[in-house]
């Protein structure tokens, strides 16, 4: 079950990073058996910010890729798994061009990056795999040429602002690290806002699933502590500017509203999250029943919005 969160959490964050630079497919269907790539991506003629911004992420995405993030140490079975994937978009784009009498160029077909917190050195040899440090740098190997088919293996990306993105994708200690600088780069970054969000659903589910099934593992556990923290932390910057706001307003009240106001835009973003994350889309029933939960405290909501069914939090304030 925490694999299937972290692939939720992989997905929506690869297309939030990567939407403004192209076209994004999540659990894609492909021929053959029925079976679903993670994230195909597509780049845009005109993205609309620069691809620096995203590091080596950025370069991955030059070109048409596919990414499969797995939150354990890659398996050789998966591996093939996912070359198998790959080469049925391949000979899909490739049956395309036939019926339109036309020719794939080689640079056209897609490149897969599997990303993996660890792997190790027997399963790297018995598929080639090596490395690129002078234009990559390390943990990232290039399976032969023919296979278009590379293994990054996050635990090994050097601590660098230009791994940041994929190494909020590992696991334990390199992912909370990641996380933190995160946080800090949203601060000036207002286009992150949208991927702090996601990191905040994350502890959403991670929390619900810990008190629903305790299948939670250490890693995810101390995740889950440090979000938490942030969030705090969060909440107490907000606190402070809004009271900053009413002293420059030299007026009680205004401090008492601002105050009041950035607590609230905080409850309401965090119950929204946790409800889209539990409950799918916030329809009618479940928008209601928002403004009594913020009037709550924090420590009152949230063990009812990670432990009580849809059902039971209408009736707890029908």
């Amino acid at each position: 079950m925490t694999r299937f969160i972290h692939d939720q959490f992989a997905k929506q964050y690869l297309t939030e990073l990567l939407t403004p630079y192209g076209e994004v497919e999540t659990s894609k269907d492909i021929t053959a058996e029925v079976r679903q790539i993670d994230v195909l991506f597509i780049p845009s003629p005109q993205p609309t910010q620069s691809l620096e911004t995203l590091g080596i992420l950025g370069k991955m995405v030059t070109n048409y890729a596919i990414f499969e993030p797995f939150r354990n140490a890659v398996s050789k079975s998966e591996i093939r798994s996912c070359i198998g994937k790959l080469f049925d978009i391949h000979a899909d784009l490739e049956r395309q061009a036939k019926r339109n009498d036309t020719r794939i160029n080689e640079a056209e077909l897609a490149q897969l990056w599997i990303f993996t917190p660890t792997v190790s050195s027997e399963i790297l040899e018995s598929f080639h795999g090596t490395l690129d440090e002078t234009n990559w740098g390390k943990g990232i190997y290039f399976l032969p040429k023919g296979f278009k088919t590379v293994v990054v293996a996050i635990h090994q990306l050097p601590n660098t602002p230009e791994t940041l993105f994929l190494r909020v994708l590992g696991k334990g200690k390199v992912q909370r690290q990641a996380v933190e600088e995160l946080e800090a780069l949203a601060n000036n970054s207002p286009f992150l806002s949208d991927i702090i969000q996601l990191v905040h659903n994350l502890i959403a589910v991670l929390s619900a699933r810990q008190r629903q099934e305790q299948d939670i593992d250490k890693d995810d556990q101390e995740l889950i502590m440090k979000l938490s923290e942030m969030y705090q932390q969060q909440l107490e910057e907000l606190k402070k500017q809004g009271l900053q706001e009413g002293l420059q307003e030299g007026r009680q009240e205004g401090r008492q509203e601002g105050r009041q106001e950035g607590i609230e835009r905080e409850r309401r973003a965090m119950i929204e999250s946790i409800l889209q994350v539990r409950f799918g889309a916030v329809d009618s029933q479940l928008a209601a029943i928002i403004n009594p939960l913020i009037a709550m405290s924090r420590e009152e909501f949230t063990p009812l919005l990670l432990q009580l069914s849809r059902e039971e939090l209408l009736a707890r304030f029908e």
